[in-house]
């Protein structure tokens, strides 16, 4: 049974990953009304990302007897204002998760609850990549943005990456 501050803060980061999922699926429709549809590929990948890792919360809770409670996602609130200031909401919204997945673990720590620790060494570590591919996106775009032909060339490349689950055994 887990320490129930650790379990009411795991059921919290399945709502939030959902969330995020939302979020991201707001910046690819952004993206794709702007005919950036290798960006808005980018960010529907991301979202499904992002759902994966509320199921792996979820599925996590479970396996350790724990209930469940979903709670109603909210609507987005960035506002999209251009296209280099939703990769950084990107950025911003990543750092964030880290937090909270920092959170977490400190509370898991506290109780020295070493399988959700572990559990969550994985996601210290997505945080970490995830953090440095928006940074990147921002950075380029910086780079790029302003010129039509490096945009499509940027676009195109947002446009090739495929999705891979994760490939946490819990």
């Amino acid at each position: 049974m887990l320490n129930p501050k650790v379990a009411e803060l795991l059921n919290q980061q399945i709502n939030k990953e959902f969330y995020s999922a939302y979020l991201y699926l707001d910046f690819a429709n952004y993206f794709i009304d702007q005919e950036l549809n290798g960006f808005g590929n980018w960010y529907n990948i991301q979202a499904q990302e992002e759902r994966d890792h509320a199921m792996l919360f979820l599925q996590y809770l479970q396996n350790n007897g724990e209930k469940v409670t979903l709670e109603a996602i909210a609507k987005p609130d960035v506002a999209l204002t251009g296209n280099k200031a939703v990769l950084e909401a990107g950025l911003n919204h990543e750092r964030y998760v880290t937090s909270l997945i920092h959170a977490i673990y400190e509370a898991a720590y506290d109780v020295r609850d070493f399988r959700t620790m572990q559990f969550l060494d994985w996601f210290v570590k997505e945080q970490g990549e995830e953090e440095k591919n928006a940074d990147g996106m921002v950075k380029k775009f910086e780079l790029y943005g302003n010129d039509p032909k490096s945009l499509y060339m940027l676009d195109s490349e947002m446009a090739a990456r495929v999705y891979s689950a994760p490939s946490l055994v819990l």
